[in-house]
């Protein structure tokens, strides 16, 4: 008779036999790829040496347990040759037949412990020829990855110096796709964010007709609500705006970049998924303008804006703002140093009434992680452009990916126009090996709030091996009912293009499903055109004109404006390792200020713990201040005034010391 729960003896050893055994042999077959975890052969020797310590442990005490297990057995067989009741002779017998089980138990467990360390042998030799194999293959692939990137550089120059390159391939408009399909000529990673991208966008081909042709196809689709003969006297031409001058005498030349030599990787193969705010990075990897005076450089191209203030049709006003958002992009193309990060409550202002028609102002509104910077510029030519842009940029190993969020306002005032778009997202390439450069990817729609018209812009990912222009940009400009008026083309690095659409129809469908729509389009017009960089821009940080002047000393300005900042003002003068030693010094006293703050929710007050780190994160900006943005429905930092007044009456009592 067998107790409740008891197992036979045939369960037991057929347990031990397939059960646990066969586990022990099944392991024997695992990847390589697993076993070349442990970090080195001496790990593995004293692994197994722990192992077979504690299988004589094991041992000796089988042995003790088979000896008393024996003894119990003679001393159970003993009562059982005694005269006892029926009824204790059968409780006699269970627990004998337990005593069994339990000895063959043991005995089970000890010859599986005794597999368990044969097998560990055996593993460690799989395991030592593993590693060893791995260490050959990463050395063999370092040696490879070095080779590549100098013939990389290599067909670089020799594709520069080729005499039969196009002067500019993306002045040819013949087929562009909106969208590119998905996971096709991209060399993003599947971790790489865009932001408002579209979605379900058709793609498109353009075909240049005779004008005459097309006012009659035109004409049989209804009447069109842009007139393409008043739009030549705005578009046409309209980079061809002439430079405002100045009077003041701006500066046209910084000190030439010294020659230092750094190894990026050294310092960020660290730092691998973490928010690059965070990175403390020498000023040798930094250009001397600040994040702020970046944000304010968008503005080169303003006269695009001034032109579309005379626009009557808003389709014709939303291309010259569509060329204006891609223009932005033009200063990033050389660009690869990163800019300073401001401190908390810094400012730059750009008060450039006299020639360029306009005033700007920037505030730092909070602190890493992720800084904010608040933007707004007044224009006396009729418009207003207003943002708050967060920095969120991360390192991924091989590329860094900075991803701009926050929503861009642009107001005509005479017509009430209310546009709003977001930007894009940048790549910065080749962080490992080779040569630095930077993409724009993704996708920008541009919508005007007032009259629904929207434009949707797509910035084509580089590839090596795709047939589209490097850099290339295209877009639609549609009315409110879907209706398509202009179909834009270009580059973010050299220029932007417009045709007006006549007629439109959808094609076949191609070999793959996929269906494209056909615009018939008058000839293309140009919208902008990158200016050309001043002499010896390469030893300037390839600085534009107006950005030579950004950083420029300039007199009654707030104490916390960037011009006045100690470390970006050494390193532009040369001076990189006492730059070093001041950003060193200015990262100290924020840290200081943010702690003060915490001190003031501190114990003596009724802040718990959450509060306080809230209170020492909350800042009040002097210049702007939060609202509900009724469009976007988020938060913003938005202008409140009064800075230009203080600047009338040089009274900065109200700015923080933060240099």
């Amino acid at each position: 008779m067998k107790g409740r729960g008891c197992w036979d003896t045939a369960s037991v050893r057929s347990f031990c036999s397939s059960g646990c055994l066969n586990k022990f042999k099944k392991d024997d077959s695992g990847d390589d790829d697993e076993a070349a975890n442990p970090a080195d052969k001496s790990e593995l020797h004293h692994t197994l040496k722990n192992l077979s310590l504690k299988l004589d442990d094991l041992s000796t005490c089988n042995d003790l347990i088979a000896k008393h297990g024996a003894a119990l057995q003679r001393s159970l067989t003993e009562l059982d040759g005694l005269k006892i009741p029926s009824e204790s002779g059968e409780k006699l017998k269970v627990v004998n037949e337990r005593a069994t089980l339990f000895r063959i138990t043991s005995n089970a467990m000890i010859n599986a412990c005794r597999d368990f360390l044969e097998l560990a042998e055996i593993h460690s030799r799989k395991w030592q020829r593993a590693l060893q194999y791995e260490q050959e293959q990463r050395v063999h692939l370092e040696e490879t990855i070095e080779q590549l990137a100098k013939q990389h550089n290599s067909l670089e120059r020799a594709f520069r110096s080729a005499p039969g390159r196009p002067a500019n391939p993306s002045k040819s408009f013949i087929e562009g796709s909106l969208l590119t399909p998905k996971g096709e000529d991209s060399e993003e990673d599947e971790d790489t964010e865009y932001f408002d991208a579209m979605e379900d966008s058709t793609s498109f081909i353009t075909v240049i007709t005779e004008a005459k042709e097309d006012r009659k196809a035109e004409g049989s689709t209804g009447t069109s609500s842009v007139d393409w003969s008043s739009a030549d006297n705005v578009l046409d031409g309209a980079s061809l705006v002439p430079k405002g001058s100045s009077k003041v005498k701006r500066r046209v030349r910084i000190p030439n970049k010294p020659n230092y030599s750094l190894n990026l990787w050294s310092i960020m193969k660290n730092c691998i998924g973490r928010e690059l705010s965070r990175i403390p990075m020498p000023v040798n990897f930094n250009e001397p303008l600040s994040m702020l005076q970046r944000l304010t450089e968008d503005l080169e191209y303003h006269h695009l804006l001034d032109k579309a203030v005379h626009c009557t049709s808003s389709v014709e006003q939303m291309c010259l703002v569509a060329a204006f958002s891609v223009s932005s992009y033009s200063t990033t193309v050389h660009r690869i140093a990163k800019p300073f990060n401001p401190m908390l409550g810094e400012t730059f202002e750009l008060d450039r009434l006299d020639d360029m028609g306009l005033r700007s102002l920037c505030e730092q509104v909070s602190e890493p992680p992720p800084p904010s910077a608040a933007h707004y510029v007044f224009s006396k030519h009729g418009w207003s452009l207003w943002q708050e842009i967060t920095i969120s940029s991360k390192f991924r190993g091989k590329y860094i990916s900075i991803m701009p969020l926050g929503a861009i306002h642009l107001e005509f005032q005479a017509s009430g126009n209310h546009y709003v778009w977001r930007k894009s997202t940048s790549t910065v390439h080749n962080i490992i090996v080779g040569k630095l450069w930077i993409d724009q990817s993704g996708d920008i729609e541009i919508v005007n709030h007032k009259t629904n018209d929207r434009c949707q812009l797509k910035f084509l990912p580089y590839s090596y091996f795709s047939k589209e222009a490097a850099r290339k940009v295209t877009g639609v400009v549609s009315d409110s009912q879907g209706k398509a008026h202009y179909v834009l083309s270009g580059s973010w690095d050299e220029q932007m293009e417009c045709s007006k659409v006549v007629h439109s129809s959808p094609s076949s469908p191609s070999s793959d499903g996929k269906q494209k729509t056909v615009y018939q389009t008058l000839s293309a017009k140009l919208l902008w055109k990158k200016y050309p960089l001043p002499e010896n821009a390469e030893n300037m940080y390839y600085f534009s004109e107006l950005a030579l002047t950004l950083n420029e000393h300039e007199e009654g300005v707030a104490p916390t404006d960037s011009r006045l900042r100690p470390d970006q003002r050494l390193m532009e003068k040369g001076r990189w390792d006492e730059a070093n030693t001041e950003k060193q010094r200015l990262e100290e006293k924020q840290r200081l200020s943010r702690r003060r703050r915490l001190e003031a929710c501190g114990p003596g007050s009724s802040c718990s713990s959450e509060e306080a780190e809230k209170e020492a994160d909350a800042y009040t900006p002097l210049w702007f201040e939060k609202r509900l943005d009724p469009l976007t429905g988020e938060m913003a930092c938005v202008y409140k005034g009064g800075y230009w007044e203080a600047k009338e009456k040089q009274d900065w009592h109200m700015c923080p010391n933060i240099f």
